[in-house]
């Protein structure tokens, strides 16, 4: 596997990871709130999307990462 490939699976993994956390916590709290079984709901949440969101970045980080330099090399070119 190249360095470069390496990079891009670690990446996707903590991305999706760190994200997935997050957002399945944000949205649990605001569909259910604070209640008791909000911890099984939050992780079953999360297992449902992490591999989901893996896929996402691995297909899309890429592709957004030159869409993103495109718009910062449009806005740095104006006047």
């Amino acid at each position: 596997m190249s360095d470069a490939l390496r990079l891009r699976c670690v990446f996707a993994f903590l991305m999706s990871l760190l994200m997935t956390l997050l957002m399945s916590a944000w949205v649990t709290w605001l569909n259910i709130g604070l209640q008791a079984d909000f911890l099984p709901r939050w992780r079953h949440a999360f297992f449902a999307a992490w591999p989901v969101a893996f896929c996402a970045v691995m297909l899309f980080a890429p592709r957004v990462q030159l869409f993103s330099r495109s718009i910062v090399a449009r806005l740095a070119s104006r006047p």
